[in-house]
């Protein structure tokens, strides 16, 4: 439903509008309306790469991207 709305720029104040024809790249099937939102603004934050791997189905590569490389990281720290 959204696909065809966003084609037929049924709003032309969105982000979307402009940027027509999308074309659909991934979808996920949610029971609840708001795990839908929390995942597709979740998605939002990722990098391009990250979103890439999702597409592609490359979930080895989803998992390298998603692991923290902040050297504060448990997994960083001298074992003391």
């Amino acid at each position: 439903m959204r696909f065809k709305q966003h084609n037929a720029g049924y709003k032309k104040d969105s982000y979307t509008f402009s940027r027509r024809p999308v074309s659909l790249v991934f979808h996920q099937e949610f029971s609840d309306v708001l795990q839908a939102i929390y995942f597709e603004k979740k998605i939002k934050g990722w990098t391009r790469a990250k979103k890439r791997a999702l597409i592609e189905g490359d979930f080895d590569m989803l998992q390298i991207l998603a692991e923290c490389r902040n050297a504060t990281h448990h997994i960083y720290k001298p074992n003391e």
